[in-house]
């Protein structure tokens, strides 16, 4: 295994020295002591050792194919800068404890066994990277500042806060709008008329069903929850532990229902979100097929 200094390291990366100084020391796999770098626990853990010359004195080298993840770059090619989930709150005038369970609702973070939040598969695609408390080892995440920019972000707040939400660009709002003209229509169609022992309106018997069964199993759930992405597309159930969504797909004879249903069973998949689909043939026997979908997601019924 060839051995590469941090700047001959920078360079395969595309970044500066300095550039890639910071980000070690941001990872945690480099600290300063007495104006020199120096290797953590976690920097050998990833293959960096020092070595000496002559010439330089001792330095710290890494494995050539080391594998660190770079942050996004702005339009002019610096590093973008980031941030905690408590830069977060100052912008939106939240705390870092409610920032980092909103993120959690999204997907993007997931408590650590041992406190701390831990990135997820999701929040790696916004541009998060997992971090460490030098001190107390309690794991968190860094942010890329457009973050603030998401819409999903944006969008959960305004509603968690009972504001309306009007950020987008025009060509997103057109796309916005046409994709609710799609579910006006949907829902027009398709009343949602059948109410729910939890109180929630559905819009048909098999939905009704599927919303009591989890209800009566003390499940927390959402009817129609917006997934978080940019695409307006919402899901017929959401179960916030696991991160699960439930999708009853019904209506088999309409042509229309079977198109809207590819897309978004292709954008779950785009998104690698954790979907359950349901039949009329699960539905009639929830009891035995339910509890083995969701434990596969780590929630358990009854």
């Amino acid at each position: 295994m060839k051995l590469i200094s941090t700047t001959a390291l920078s360079r395969s990366l595309g970044i500066s020295a300095k550039e890639l100084f910071a980000l070690l020391l941001e990872l945690g796999f480099i600290s300063k002591k007495d104006k020199s770098w120096v290797l953590t626990s976690d920097g050998k853990k990833k293959g960096g050792a020092y070595k000496e010359s002559q010439q330089y004195g001792k330095y710290i080298v890494w494995p050539e194919d080391i594998s660190i993840e770079i942050p996004k770059t702005t339009s002019n090619g610096d590093l973008t800068k980031l941030i905690t989930a408590t830069a977060i709150g100052r912008k939106f005038e939240l705390s870092p404890d409610k920032v980092n369970f909103i993120l959690s609702e999204l997907g993007w973070v997931k408590k650590g066994l041992k406190g701390g939040w831990l990135i997820t598969d999701q929040g790696k695609k916004q541009g998060g990277i997992q971090a460490e408390d030098k001190k107390s080892g309690i794991p968190y995440i860094r942010w890329a500042e457009s973050i603030t920019d998401s819409k999903s972000l944006n969008e959960t707040i305004s509603l968690m806060k009972g504001m309306e939400n009007t950020q987008g660009t025009k060509a997103q709002k057109d796309q916005n709008g046409q994709n609710e003209k799609e579910n006006v229509g949907f829902r027009d169609k398709f009343e949602a008329k059948h109410r729910t022992t939890d109180g929630h309106f559905v819009r048909s018997k098999a939905e009704m069903i599927i919303d009591n069964w989890l209800y009566m199993a003390e499940i927390v759930h959402a009817y129609e929850r917006k997934l978080p992405i940019e695409e307006d597309v919402y899901s017929d159930f959401y179960i916030p532990t696991g991160k699960v969504y439930i999708e009853y797909w019904g209506y088999e004879n309409d042509p229309k229902y079977q198109l809207r249903k590819q897309k978004k069973i292709e954008l779950y998949k785009k998104y690698g979100f954790n979907l359950i689909e349901l039949q009329d043939k699960e539905v009639q026997n929830l009891d035995d097929t339910l509890p083995k979908l969701l434990l596969k997601y780590g929630v358990q019924a009854y």
